[in-house]
């Protein structure tokens, strides 16, 4: 029997008792540990006692709801986060990624489909850099900011650390893998989100409109990641290796 402390954490944070019990056994019976929590003030104690490698967050909690919980794990985590809610119109499904959510499922769904998004994500998240030495710390610059890759932050020249979601993460990664490279949204919603992706291409100009926001870009006129009409988008400076370490 495999070791609990060996598996993937997951965080279930819903004040739906029989949602949060239906789902954890669930993830217990395929190959997850799965912790839960009612609101916010539980999720955060968990948070700080317990290693979490992804949550699945409610979005309609009484008190404060998902969406704010949301954007307080990303201002300082890019923990993985899927958005669980009976909200099915799309600009929700929109709303949810500008908070900074990774992925959306709607109620009520399958527990195969969460179940397979979760692995999705968590495999999206894990994967390494292409062509790193996964016994470095690799670091990657471009214009006046530094990617820490095993980090999964941002830090600029003035030393201030950026965070990034997973998914903010994967979509750098894809761009600095291929600058000055004219790149469709269809090829980076299959580098980023692979062939489970929902038909959103929006999620893919919400994320970048986020990393335009985090590197400082000027909305009407970035100088990094642009815009290329009928093409979809390119990172228009140098890549260069910064320092690794063991």
């Amino acid at each position: 029997m495999q070791n609990k402390d060996s598996l993937p954490r997951i965080l279930i944070v819903d004040d739906d008792f029989d949602i949060r019990s239906l789902l954890a056994d669930y993830l217990e019976s395929n190959g997850f540990h799965a912790l839960t929590a009612p609101d916010g003030m539980s999720m955060a104690r968990v948070l700080a006692e317990q290693k979490i490698d992804l949550v699945v967050l409610d979005w309609n909690m009484p008190g404060e709801d998902g969406l704010s919980l949301c954007r307080k794990l990303r201002a300082n985590s890019n923990l993985p986060i899927i958005m669980l809610t009976a909200r099915g119109e799309p600009v929700d499904r929109i709303i949810g990624l500008e908070t900074g959510a990774d992925d959306y499922v709607s109620k009520p769904f399958e527990p195969r489909e969460l179940l397979a998004r979760i692995r999705s994500l968590l495999r999206r998240s894990h994967a390494p850099v292409a062509g790193s030495a996964s016994a470095l710390r690799q670091q990657l610059q471009f214009a006046n900011w530094t990617l820490d890759c095993d980090a999964g932050h941002l830090i600029a020249a003035d030393g201030m650390i950026v965070m990034l979601s997973s998914a903010e993460l994967r979509l750098l990664k894809v761009f600095l893998d291929n600058p000055k490279r004219v790149l469709s949204r269809d090829q980076l919603l299959n580098h980023t989100q692979g062939s489970d992706a929902g038909a959103l291409d929006r999620a893919i100009d919400i994320q970048v409109s986020r990393l335009r926001q985090k590197l400082n870009e000027d909305a009407r006129s970035p100088q990094i990641i642009k815009t290329v009409r009928n093409g979809g988008y390119m990172l228009d400076v140098a890549v260069n290796p910064g320092v690794s370490s063991a």
